[in-house]
């Protein structure tokens, strides 16, 4: 059917929001680096809700498409053929 821009880009989330949550869960302890932030920690925050948005990208991308297509009909309609 072509190119589904919502694999990539959900491995791309998956990826970096992966980093993020990781780097987040280990500087968590480190006041000073979230100084700035008010003692919140964006790095998890943000992490895992791009990971999250990223897996849902993943997800519906890889999903079965249910389309009307000839060539690759829907199971239950493999087995109605054309009626004479």
């Amino acid at each position: 059917m072509g190119l589904d821009i919502r694999i990539p880009l959900g491995l791309i989330f998956l990826l970096i929001g992966g980093l993020m949550s990781v780097y987040g869960l280990i500087t968590r302890h480190s006041a000073d680096i979230y100084e700035k932030s008010m003692g919140i920690n964006l790095n998890l925050t943000w992490g895992i809700l791009m990971f999250l948005f990223g897996l849902i990208m993943y997800l519906v991308g890889r999903r079965q498409k249910w389309q009307d297509d000839p060539v690759n009909p829907r199971p239950w309609e493999k087995s109605a053929g054309p009626r004479h």
